[in-house]
């Protein structure tokens, strides 16, 4: 069992870097928010060894990975989150292959820099956001599983994609990684060494709204299955969801530029969000309904681009 330091460990880790999904991760049932702290807080430790630029040479990056993979499945390990996500993961059952997907993918991190087509980019993203989806699927406990996965890998996916959207620049800075293929970047007449460069033009602005409608597919597929969880949870993972997907306005309104800066949204912005996203859902239970209508997604059907700090009147 997970002990109280534990989870005082994995939920500050959660507050201090995942501060998007943390607002909506307070709505979830108890059951299922300490669960998820200590799912977030063993991504944070995994991600955090391939992602820290002034980390330890490849080599021991992979030893680390090695020995995280081993704790989390049962073996020894002086980790105090890996060992509540090693106990975690024999109490909901989550599958060892959703693990191994996952920690596959942070050792891909450590040699990949770039990728050639969306295929492989998608293949890398099927450890590092799909699986995670399915392991979130596991701690909530859905009727039937094997329906809900399928969208959940889809929105793990959709919020990983809007990430690599978003950190442009911070993952050339920090990470010396462009997550954009190479194939969009040529379609687009767009070279890597102008994203190294952060050179804005017409070009990255429509090779930005391509990928942005490209991820909006994926919020739809995963959307559609939130009705499939249990019924405490499909609000917070509805709010998720709209909160990631109103950086998509921000990069917008930004000219789809996320060269110059990283886009934020603010305190003001997620609490509007969260209101508006609540006073929806108390008139209709129907998750894709209530995106529709909250989220800044630019062909929603009820699409309304509002500032922030505006809350819905009736």
């Amino acid at each position: 069992m997970v002990d109280d330091t534990q989870l005082a460990e994995s939920k500050a880790i959660h507050r201090r870097t995942g501060t998007t999904f943390y607002v909506a991760t307070r709505l979830l049932p108890e059951r299922v928010r300490h669960a998820t702290y200590v799912l977030y807080a063993f991504f944070r430790v995994a991600d955090e060894i391939v992602d820290d630029p002034n980390g330890p040479p490849p080599a021991e990056q992979r030893a680390q990975l090695a020995r995280l993979r081993e704790g989390a499945l049962g073996g020894p390990t002086d980790d105090s989150v890996v060992a509540a996500f090693s106990d975690l993961r024999e109490q909901y059952g989550i599958p060892d292959t959703a693990v191994e997907e996952f920690v596959d993918a942070m050792v891909a991190d450590i040699d990949t820099d770039s990728y050639e087509t969306h295929a492989e980019l998608d293949e890398y993203m099927g450890g590092s956001a799909a699986a995670v989806g399915e392991m979130m699927t596991a701690v909530m406990r859905p009727d039937n599983p094997e329906i809900a996965q399928p969208h959940a890998r889809a929105l793990g996916e959709a919020f990983q994609l809007t990430n690599f959207l978003r950190d442009v620049r911070e993952d050339v800075v920090e990470r010396d990684r462009i997550y954009l293929p190479q194939e969009i970047l040529d379609e687009h007449d767009v070279t890597e060494r102008q994203i190294e460069r952060f050179e804005m033009n017409d070009d990255v602005a429509a090779l930005m709204r391509s990928e942005l409608e490209r991820t909006e597919k994926r919020y739809r597929e995963g959307v559609a299955g939130i009705k499939y969880l249990p019924d405490d949870c499909q609000l917070p993972v509805l709010l998720a969801a709209v909160l990631y997907a109103d950086h998509h306005r921000l990069i917008r309104d930004r000219g789809h530029d996320t060269l110059s800066t990283t886009p934020e949204l603010s305190s003001t912005r997620k609490l509007s969000l969260l209101v508006r996203t609540r006073w929806h859902w108390l008139w209709n239970k129907d998750p894709e309904a209530v995106f529709a209508a909250v989220s800044t997604i630019s062909d929603s059907p009820q699409y309304v681009h509002e500032p922030e700090g505006v809350t819905p009147t009736r």
